[in-house]
């Protein structure tokens, strides 16, 4: 495609940050965010600023790996640029951002530092600029109550952390200013860089002393601080610190016979602390449930710079209140997740996968519910696609082949059990598929035979939604994908060009429809920004107000994640 020419579509409404939850069968969200894969050199000389966009995400995030955890912040502005998925995910103890600087509005989870000499560029860019897709960018005046970041501020940070500890090379902050999304653009001027517990402590007494706001941020970095995981094989409980890539933490459990409660699609960039601090669900929530019922136990340093020992790995404890329940999900607006405990399933040795096929959502629906009557116990996936996502996968993703090449049905749904003994699991999944065929709720099928035709079924499912850029599909074509196993869809509406109008009639009406259902808003990815103030639709104002009354507590001078999660009227 020639530069400059624009063709790709757009997602007019994307459910990035958080998802939609609709009681009991129909959830909108999830999402899985795109590795990157290419290299340094990308970054510059594109004529084409949208690829040219995706080139400095995809630099970002092998640049990323290499910088450890805390940064300063300020300014966000949107991009208009393929959004990837599970960027929410993938904040927690990593970096912090420090928000300075005059008259400087937040987007998203990256804010910036301003110094004295930087106070004039900042004034050029005083609002979130809209120019995406996704959500209307809410345009939030900078708190002047924050403080400015100073020459002794910096001097500060490098007494504790040393010069490599404090980043403030454009270079290497530049590519911590561009959210995964490639939404919005930072202006950040400071990366601080951690390495423990203890220094987190330090950098947040001191920011709240001086009342410099601070963003957590992780993702697509390696082991934070020689994050050396612990492990308790009797018990099945992993402790570790919260910048461990999820994808290096399964691998650790599996060498001993265990899995990880969750699995997502970013799993190889994504910090656990993130997943916690996010509350990410995932592949395994059917068969696994939530991190609430998964974390044991936490370590958090609150905005004080206290650090906050809730790092139990008992399995009951009732002394008191259960605190570590404020932190999951929170999105780092209560504490900053420094170490985490962990349940771990044991790795069964038993996996199948089926591909089915249905004629209507209405099947796929009681398809679910015969499910977990027949297959109970093994089941432990039942993920939904419909037609445009599997000819999306067809025609874009390399490798790949549709299990079921002359049946073009509307719906698609992936079923995976697992359990310890093969013959028994495959066949009580074939018995179940023959009942659902007799019944008219699947039209076709097929369960996979080895290894290779499993990771074919996957494929389809995990890498299609990296491909929604690439189609040239006419204006409003939807798409549906995610975890109907737990009522939590992505809903993608496709467009050739961007357009505020079309955006404006869809956004408000998906939150009504799904507030009148009593659904959620964000059954997974949390509020961040860009929902904090449609909260409402689905927390009554008892408990928003409740919600600011603990943050207040917790974090007096709204240093953490400040314009996030929660209405600024609230506050």
């Amino acid at each position: 495609m020639p530069a400059g020419q624009c063709t790709k579509p757009v997602r007019l409404f994307s459910l990035l940050h958080g998802s939609l939850s609709l009681p009991p069968s129909f959830h909108l969200h999830e999402g899985q965010r795109r590795r990157a894969a290419r290299a340094l050199s990308s970054l510059r000389g594109r004529a084409n600023s949208e690829t040219s966009g995706m080139a400095r995400r995809a630099a970002a995030g092998l640049l990323r790996r290499h910088l450890g955890p805390l940064a300063a912040g300020e300014t966000l502005q949107a991009r208009g640029m393929y959004p990837t998925q599970y960027g929410a995910a993938n904040h927690a103890f990593s970096r912090f951002y420090s928000i300075q600087g005059p008259q400087r509005p937040l987007y998203g989870f990256r804010t910036n530092v301003e110094t004295d000499d930087t106070q004039q560029s900042a004034h050029m860019n005083f609002e979130v600029q809209k120019r995406s897709f996704s959500c209307a960018a809410a345009h939030v005046q900078r708190n002047p109550a924050y403080s400015v970041l100073n020459s002794d501020d910096v001097s500060y940070f490098k007494s504790i952390l040393g010069e490599s500890g404090v980043v403030q090379d454009e270079d290497r902050v530049a590519v911590s200013n561009v959210d995964w999304m490639g939404k919005y653009k930072g202006s950040s001027q400071l990366l601080l860089l951690p390495k423990s517990t203890a220094e987190v402590s330090k950098i947040l007494s001191y920011c709240n002393s001086r009342r410099l706001a601070v963003v957590p941020q992780g993702g697509n970095t390696g082991l934070v601080g020689g994050s050396v995981p612990v492990y308790d094989e009797v018990n099945g409980i992993l402790t570790c610190e919260a910048g461990c890539v999820l994808e290096n933490l399964s691998s650790f459990v599996e060498n001993k016979g265990f899995i990880m409660p969750l699995d997502l699609g970013a799993k190889g960039s994504c910090h656990i602390g993130g997943n916690i601090s996010t509350n990410a669900g995932g592949l395994r929530f059917i068969r696994y449930g939530s991190l609430h019922g998964s974390v044991l136990g936490l370590e958090v340093v609150l905005s004080d710079g206290t650090v906050l020992d809730m790092l139990t790995t008992l399995r009951k404890d009732n002394t008191g209140y259960d605190l570590k329940h404020l932190f999951i999900g929170s999105e780092g607006s209560l504490g900053i997740v420094t170490k985490v405990a962990i349940l771990t399933p044991a790795k069964l040795p038993s996996t199948n996968v089926a591909f089915l096929s249905c004629n209507d959502y209405i099947s796929c629906q009681k398809l679910l519910l015969a499910a977990r009557r027949c297959l109970g116990e093994i089941l432990s996936a039942f993920e939904f696609m419909d037609r445009h996502c599997i000819n999306l996968a067809m025609k874009y993703l390399e490798g790949v082949h549709n299990p079921l090449p002359a049946s073009p049905y509307n719906f698609y749904v992936l079923i995976e059990t697992t359990g310890s003994d093969e013959s028994y699991d495959k066949a009580k999944l074939e018995a179940f598929l023959l009942r659902s065929m007799e019944d008219g709720l699947v039209a076709d099928g097929v369960i996979a035979q080895d290894i290779s035709q499993a990771s074919n079924f996957w494929r389809i499912r995990e890498k299609h939604p990296s491909k929604l850029g690439q189609s040239t599909s006419d204006m409003g074509q939807v798409l549906g994908y995610g975890h109907l196993g737990d009522g939590n869809l992505h809903l993608n509406i496709l467009s050739t060009k961007y357009s505020d109008k079309m955006l404006a009639q869809i956004e408000p009406f998906v939150y009504e429809w799904t507030s009148k259902q009593r659904g959620s808003i964000s059954a997974e990815h949390g509020l961040g920004l860009m929902k904090a103030e449609k909260i409402h639709y689905s927390k009554s104002s008892e408990a928003v107000q409740l919600m600011a009354s603990i943050k207040k507590l917790l974090d007096p001078n709204s240093i953490l994640n400040p314009y996030k999660v929660l209405p600024q009227s609230v506050l």
